[in-house]
């Protein structure tokens, strides 16, 4: 070992095995938080009730006004927690921000230009087999679909049927996280459907007490 640490060749090695494992984008599987200022707490306050509870992995969700330094915030505590911090839709936040990822929908920028420009993970909305396999080939590094239910957080989401999740879990490769009005009771079943995780919002923060709520599906997931 003290030799293939004093060649040249050992050294460049031990370099492009830390670049590789560098590389690698581990996604947690479970719940995936999505912060909001819509029920009473601020995003960042939203971001500690989902971390408190131990998710891994939240996303900064900021229709009308995000800023930079909201998500610089968001980033420096998801990054003290250990967790991935998402940005959804501004790619220019994300960038901003030096979040791990960003999370884009179908309207927003496509992916091979925010690959050119980001180096984090990409994360992409599909309501059907045919975008999740556009998503795929074009380099997406996990898939978001949905609305698997009727949400009030997006009124105007199309729903994504049982069996159209089952085609799309059976032919695409990357990891999905379930979205769109999933409540407790809906976890073991979504969960058989073949999703690595599922997005919540108003099944959290809308409840009388969040951090029960974040706790408790968590612990539906594990268990089902």
């Amino acid at each position: 070992m003290d030799r293939l640490k004093h060649t040249k060749g050992g050294r460049e090695h031990i370099h492009d095995l830390r670049e590789v494992m560098n590389s690698i984008k581990v996604l947690p599987k479970g719940i995936y938080g999505i912060t909001s200022n819509t029920f009473g707490q601020t995003h960042l306050q939203s971001a500690k009730i989902f971390l408190d509870a131990g998710i891994r992995i939240v996303q900064y969700r900021e229709k009308s006004a995000p800023t930079v330094e909201e998500a610089k915030e968001l980033k420096r505590l998801c990054a003290h927690y250990g967790a991935l911090f998402i940005v959804n839709d501004r790619l220019d936040i994300a960038i901003a921000s030096d979040a791990d990822g960003v999370h884009l929908g179908q309207d927003d920028t496509p992916i091979a230009a925010a690959k050119k420009q980001f180096g984090g993970i990409i994360g992409v909305s599909a309501t059907s087999l045919g975008e999740a396999f556009m998503a795929q080939e074009g380099g997406a590094d996990y898939l978001g679909i949905g609305a698997m239910f009727s949400t009030d957080t997006k009124s105007d989401a199309k729903l994504v049927s049982f069996e159209e999740f089952r085609k799309i879990r059976e032919k695409v490769s990357l990891p999905i996280y379930a979205i769109g009005g999933i409540k407790y009771e809906n976890i073991q079943m979504i969960k058989r459907l073949g999703a690595d995780g599922i997005a919540v919002i108003s099944s959290v923060l809308a409840a009388p007490d969040p951090h029960l709520a974040a706790a408790s599906m968590i612990e539906k997931w594990v268990k089902s």
